[in-house]
């Protein structure tokens, strides 16, 4: 009897599913892709659940006649290719012929189309990938997609999705990502009933982006565009030298219209920075690449998210000196020169090129200054907060004598018998943090009122984090209550940090809290939190402290052990031993 048998066609469908359905955001990039494919101007989003028990899609696009409405619930039926050489230079983003009938085998799905001019449309009604009704329908022109009980009858794959508000901010990435991608298409967002995000047309990506990060990331970007001679236009905004993120989770690509992940590209965005941006650190960058169709493969993954280029040396090259070039008018605006060699070519990470930092090396002039201005730190992660890290054998009690202070940016001064200069951002950065560590410990981080509350505007996305952890802020002394639409008031505030931008804290502590339930535990939560809550309560970088100001803090600092790192791994303190010093000086 043989042993290899064929699929039943529903089974057959159920696995071709697990390729392209992965979760719902699966299914909302699938179909508003298809809706983009259509020519709609303005596509709409719902969802319920996180896309659990209902997603629904709807467009003004060209709709489809009842055959074409049939076909298309049949695999790999597609209006987008028509012969193998159709494959060598694919400009629409779906072309498989694949998405419909793969969702429509795990759902309960309804179809509503209908074409412009028609009297009347077509409604079809799917059951787990069995067609049950096929009617007249009225709706308006264009398409509208209903996908219910997602992996109703898939269990095994049903189980293996995560919580609704998991689920709900994947969608609101796919969301975001088609929005970037096609600013000339309006989008809407409707979660649970009720319109969270619209994003009218707009003509250029500069609104766009500032419709859903806000005025304040847009004036920290930079715009670019080049064409290089082989065709490759490289174009977008990215973050000035200095702003930067602890995860990819804004730094967007697009080659020709289609986000995708590459770690070439990433590779190329980051050698394009150089020593502008900290180590662990990862830039902000919307960047959109457009060649030749046919001089790239998007026939490689199941899901379109990666991509092959016929001379990826050229594409690195290309976004590499565009990056560089970019940053570089920037610094020569502001009289500030970027390290590099003296052909203002930047070296490769790695090299050893004359003129090149230490990665590991205090951060560079600019990306101070740029901090000074901001009013805020870089915050790059070379370390968990919190780890172990060397002390002096000097220790609490020694006596400090604070000499002066250098750019107003470090103390120098005698600790015991040896010579410190130390940074004091970081030094006071880690004195808070590791107060505010022992006072979470004995659950006792008390609270500062705020005689006027601050108000805070945050994106959608932003402000749906925040508020699923207000009460966990609270815990950390940091107390805000809803205030609107994306909205929020500051009502108190950790009573162990002084006046700072509370406003920028918040928004800063969004990143943070998105990675909060990907943590294993509740201290490696905390954590991160707290370094924020340090960083932005400490003194700034060019601000002038008098002696005893110097003296409190260096004291402070000593009392908590020297520790060598603020929490997030930068530097605090170069140390000269009196031994030192006399071998230098030849008395030793």
């Amino acid at each position: 009897m043989s042993r290899i048998k064929l699929l039943p066609e529903t089974l057959a469908s159920q696995v071709a599913a697990g390729e392209v359905v992965e979760r719902p955001a699966s299914v909302v990039k699938e179909l508003v892709e298809n809706s983009i494919d259509a020519g709609a101007r303005a596509i709409e989003v719902g969802i319920q659940r996180g896309g659990m028990s209902r997603i629904r899609v709807v467009d003004d696009g060209y709709g489809m006649d009842r055959d074409d409405a049939l076909l298309s619930l049949e695999r790999h039926a597609t209006s987008k290719i028509a012969s193998a050489a159709d494959l060598a230079a694919i400009n629409t983003l779906g072309f498989r012929g694949e998405a419909l009938p793969s969702i429509a085998s795990v759902s309960r799905f309804r179809l509503t189309t209908r074409e412009h001019g028609a009297v009347a449309g077509t409604e079809i009604l799917v059951n787990g990938g069995r067609i049950e009704t096929v009617r007249d329908g009225g709706e308006a022109p264009g398409t509208q997609i209903e996908v219910r009980s997602l992996f109703y009858n898939v269990p095994a794959r049903r189980k293996f999705l995560r919580s609704e508000t998991t689920e709900t901010r994947n969608i609101e990435h796919q969301f975001f990502l088609q929005a970037l991608a096609h600013p000339a298409i309006g989008f809407s967002l409707v979660r649970e009933d009720k319109i969270a995000l619209q994003l009218p047309i707009t003509t250029s990506l500069r609104d766009r982006i500032r419709d859903i990060y806000g005025a304040e990331l847009l004036g920290d970007l930079l715009e670019i565009s080049a064409r290089d001679r082989g065709g490759v236009q490289v174009r977008g905004w990215i973050g000035r030298a200095g702003v930067s993120r602890q995860t990819r989770s804004q730094q967007f690509v697009f080659v020709n219209g289609r986000a995708i992940e590459s770690g070439m590209l990433s590779t190329a965005l980051r050698e394009g920075y150089h020593t502008a941006l900290m180590r662990g650190q990862f830039p902000v960058t919307f960047l959109f690449v457009e060649l030749d169709p046919r001089e790239v493969d998007v026939n490689v993954h199941p899901t379109k998210r990666e991509v092959r280029f016929a001379d990826q040396d050229m594409i690195h090259q290309s976004v590499r000196q565009v990056i560089r070039g970019a940053l570089r008018v920037r610094s020569e605006e502001l009289g500030m020169p970027i390290p590099g060699d003296s052909r203002g070519e930047w070296p490769r990470p790695g090299s050893t090129a004359a003129g090149e930092p230490p990665h590991d090396s205090m951060r560079p002039a600019e990306q101070q200054t740029m901090a000074h201005d901001t009013g805020r730190d870089d915050r790059p992660t070379a370390m968990a907060a919190g780890e172990p890290t060397q002390t002096y054998l000097i220790g609490p009690g020694c006596e400090v004598i604070p000499m002066g202070q250098i750019g107003r940016t470090f103390l120098v001064a005698q600790v015991g018998s040896e010579l410190h200069v130390i940074d004091q951002h970081t030094a006071h950065e880690r004195v808070l943090y590791e107060r505010l560590w022992r006072a979470w410990q004995a659950r006792g981080v008390q609270s500062q009122p705020l005689l006027i509350p601050e108000p805070v505007d945050l994106p959608p996305h932003g402000a749906t984090i925040l508020e699923e952890h207000l009460a966990d802020l609270a815990t950390l002394g940091l107390e805000l209550e809803s205030f609107g639409a994306n909205s929020f008031v500051i009502r108190a505030v950790p009573a162990l940090l002084g006046q700072f931008d509370y406003s920028t804290l918040v928004q800063d502590l969004v990143e943070d809290l998105a990675q909060w339930n990907a943590a294993s535990s509740l201290e490696t939560r905390v954590r991160p939190v707290l370094a924020s809550l340090a960083c932005h309560g400490a003194v700034r970088a060019g601000r002038a402290l008098d002696p005893s100001e110097s003296k409190r803090l260096i004291e402070d600092w000593v009392e908590e052990g020297l520790p060598m790192t603020c929490p997030h791994g930068r530097r605090v303190a170069l140390r000269l031993p009196a031994e030192e010093l006399a071998r230098i000086f030849g008395r030793a």
